[in-house]
């Protein structure tokens, strides 16, 4: 059972059982629309009380888990975080959570996901948490990877919501487990001499759908055929999943200059065992020419040997594209062989680079985020 008198402190946050006093402030909440109080909340004023006196407590009476009021500094419920579908005798629990949508964006969420996982394995015998996000939601993605969460699979349309299903992200966090964010290379922003490499963004739609449709680009790599608007969406919109999940990161590279898209570059197939990556690129046609890509690929290759502690970059091409193998001897990788029909029957040249290939006469200035 959880104690009735639970209260858990961070650095900005009190978490605790609802109560009586707290019915000017949740009758204010139910009045206002906001959606953040647990499940089971009154939709009217009217059942506040009741609610506050017996409706929040029930989860807790029946042993599988326990409502918690997020209050701040000054007392004010900000959110609320709960823990249900204990299994003492499988040591399981979920945990779920909502911040007001006026104090959204502030941390909240993740600093009392931490607070209740400490409370939980300090407290209790309980070994796993688990937690569930719908995978359109990142706020929510990214609360579970910085609270240490490891993104364990994809339950394809688990929910139903008004606008139909959605697919659910499981992540689960064991008492064994460390306590600091998921692995997964940060957010950053990368300076070169004449390029902005930052995550893709919507604004990016166009150009990419532009790169990616260019006869060269369709001949020399696998983007989908017929590749448009929408399939620039969708790999934005993908892009920070694939960080969360600790998979890999992209970048759009952007002329300092005139903020004009010029190449994409990812990093996939992230060893974090033995730091090992591999990269990829795909270079606007209006800025061929000009050494972007292998600007862009240097780039990204300092930050990630000087600033993440990577050991190897890996960088294959078709050994039909002279133009991808000059971009990666320009960045001074080596070239060691050719893997054969590696891609679609296809042979690739394989060349690599290491931290002793560069003497690192500058950084990339990285604003991590």
């Amino acid at each position: 059972m959880f104690d009735a008198d639970v209260a858990i402190a961070t650095a900005r946050l009190t978490l605790r059982p609802f109560g009586p006093q707290d019915a000017v402030r949740v009758r204010s909440v139910v009045e206002s629309g906001a959606r953040f109080l647990p499940p089971g909340a009154p939709a009217q004023a009217a059942g506040v009380a009741a609610w506050l006196d017996r409706g929040v407590h029930e989860l807790r009476r029946s042993g599988q888990g326990i409502h918690l009021a997020m209050t701040d500094v000054d007392g004010v419920i900000v959110g609320a975080i709960s823990l249900f579908k204990t299994s003492w005798e499988a040591g399981t629990t979920e945990v779920g959570y909502g911040v007001h949508p006026l104090y959204r964006g502030r941390g909240l969420a993740t600093e009392a996901l931490r607070g209740l996982v400490e409370w939980v394995f300090d407290k209790t015998r309980l070994r796993r948490i688990d937690l569930t996000a719908n995978l359109d939601n990142l706020p929510s993605l990214r609360v579970a990877q910085k609270a240490g969460f490891t993104w364990e699979g994809v339950l394809r349309g688990a929910v139903m919501e008004d606008d139909g299903p959605h697919d659910l992200v499981v992540f689960g966090l064991l008492r064994g487990d460390g306590r600091g964010p998921a692995v997964a290379l940060p957010r950053a922003e990368l300076r070169t001499a004449r390029l902005l490499l930052r995550a893709p963004e919507p604004a990016d739609a166009a150009d990419l759908a532009a790169t990616g449709a260019d006869p060269l680009t369709q001949a020399r790599t696998g983007v989908p055929r017929g590749y448009g608007v929408e399939h620039a969406l969708a790999f934005i919109d993908g892009a920070e999943r694939v960080r969360l999940r600790g998979a890999g990161i992209a970048f759009s590279a952007v002329e300092s200059a005139t903020g004009r898209f010029a190449v994409n570059v990812d990093l996939r197939d992230l060893d974090w065992t033995n730091r090992t990556a591999e990269i990829g690129y795909m270079t606007a046609p209006w800025a061929r020419g000009r050494g972007y890509a292998g600007e862009a690929v240097l780039g990204v290759a300092r930050w990630l040997f000087e600033r993440q502690g990577f050991s190897r970059l890996q960088l294959r091409a078709a050994v039909d594209n002279p133009q991808s193998q000059r971009v990666a001897e320009k960045a001074g990788f080596t070239r060691e062989g050719v893997a054969r029909a590696a891609l679609a029957g296809e042979d690739l040249v394989v060349f690599s680079l290491i931290p002793s290939d560069l003497a690192f006469p500058g950084r990339p200035e990285g604003t991590p985020s």
